[in-house]
């Protein structure tokens, strides 16, 4: 969740405040950080399905099956989006932390900055089966340009909009939206007796700045300017922020209670439920599964585009996924990096991505007809066609921060029933790109 869901700060304030906001994180890290010596590793496995349980359920017997084969045994803790940057960012600053980690890409350069991670050169990504083995745009996604990589690939995944084709029928909807303004059309059509046309994370940090990035760049905005300096309350990036708030604000098609949903996994289990009758999500088809939906209940399409003739961009994702990461740090690193190529084999990949309903980073894993269905193809073509990177440098993470958490204060404002205008979100913004570090 993949999605689940990528931020971090620039990087020595950044640092002191993940130390403080982590609180008695730190005394739970060093527990589980010395690896065991050489016999295990420790590894911290981010929030990819339903639940915590359900990751570890899923992640076991490859776990175990790795200790079979190499006598390394693996003491996994499955880490929740809304706490895993500000762990991972208290281990690199204490140097208390597991040997192997999961990161979200778009937090690769930021953490790439602090030194923390082994970089993986030619040699280390020739032993992974080299360069070209990797899908390209996942590959671009683990550093800045020019730097070893500082992690590999682990699950690929874009943004698409689930709906529920048992609930578009009976509201007399044909068809997915291709629009926003079918969209929000046909969202009112389904909110109704306690059900809501789309369901979100509003209190979600890292999903926040996502749909920021993919709306601004739809309103024709940037995040950054040519030098790298934040311009986060452009007339575009604003326009994005109030686009995204008034699903619940004006547009009522979004219930209030979403502002509050922050783990990652609320507003999929909302849709799940049949509560919501559309999500925006990262690759779900191995959520869905596990909680009893089938392909005949639910399809995926492409998040609608704007206009061609407006201006905007044609994008309707950011490049997704999760990378595999090794603590320069950890007590076993080769046991680590051995772990790092078990799980971007072959197998390894095509086991646990069929799980999750992502795709696998390594082209060779594609061969299994599980890769070939419907949604799969969806996604590998928004992958190649309309999805863009969020920017690879140092403070983008701390762009996720500010940002995500603006968004949070103002869907509470939202589902408050306070008014969102130009200016409440504007003011916002610009107190977010006063705090950036450029």
């Amino acid at each position: 969740m993949l999605t689940r869901k990528p931020y971090v700060f620039a990087v020595a304030g950044a640092l002191m405040f993940a130390a403080a906001a982590c609180g008695s994180s730190d005394d739970s890290s060093a527990s589980g950080s010395s690896g065991g010596g050489s016999g295990s590793i420790t590894y911290w496995a981010s929030n990819q399905g339903t639940s915590l349980e359900s990751d570890k359920q899923i992640l076991q017997p490859e776990l175990d099956r790795f200790t079979k084969e190499t006598g390394i045994k693996v003491n996994l803790e499955v880490v929740p989006w809304s706490d895993l940057l500000n762990r991972i960012l208290a281990a690199a600053t204490s140097g208390k932390g597991p040997d192997v980690v999961n990161i979200g890409n778009t937090w690769s350069a930021s953490l790439q900055a602090t030194g923390a991670f082994v970089p993986l050169d030619d040699t280390q990504l020739n032993a992974l089966g080299g360069k070209a083995r990797f899908l390209g745009p996942s590959l671009a996604a683990t550093g800045a340009p020019g730097q070893p990589p500082v992690g590999a690939p682990l699950y690929s995944t874009a943004y698409a909009l689930y709906y529920n084709k048992h609930m578009f029928k009976d509201a007399g909807i044909a068809d997915p939206p291709k629009t926003w303004d079918e969209l929000v059309a046909d969202g009112k059509k389904l909110t109704k007796d306690g059900k809501w046309g789309l369901a979100v994370e509003g209190a979600s940090v890292s999903e926040n700045a996502h749909m920021i990035f993919t709306l601004g760049q739809q309103h024709g905005g940037d995040l950054f300017d040519g030098s790298g300096k934040a311009q986060f309350d452009s007339p575009a990036n604003v326009a994005a922020v109030k686009q995204y708030l008034n699903f619940i604000a004006s547009d009522k098609i979004t219930n209030p209670s979403d502002a509050a949903y922050s783990n990652g996994t609320e507003a999929l289990q909302d849709f799940i439920g049949g509560k919501a009758a559309m999500v925006m999500w990262q690759s779900a088809s191995g959520t869905l599964k596990t909680g009893g939906m089938t392909p005949d209940d639910y399809g995926v399409a492409p998040i609608p585009l704007p206009d061609p003739s407006s201006g905007g961009r044609q994008i309707d994702s950011m490049v997704g996924g999760i990378n595999i990461s090794v603590f320069d740090s950890a007590a076993n690193k080769d046991g680590a990096l051995k772990f790092v190529k078990f799980m971007t084999s072959k197998q390894t990949q095509q086991d646990l991505n069929k799980a999750y309903g992502s795709l696998p980073t390594v082209t060779d894993a594609y061969d299994d007809p599980a890769f070939q269905t419907p949604e799969i193809k969806t996604y590998q073509q928004i992958l190649a066609n309309t999805a863009a990177p969020l920017p690879q440098v140092t403070n983008e993470s701390q762009f996720e921060t500010l940002v995500g958490n603006a968004m949070n204060q103002l869907f509470a404002d939202a589902a408050s029933g306070k008014p969102i205008t130009d200016e409440t979100v504007k003011a916002k913004l610009t107190e977010a790109n006063q705090q950036m570090t450029n």
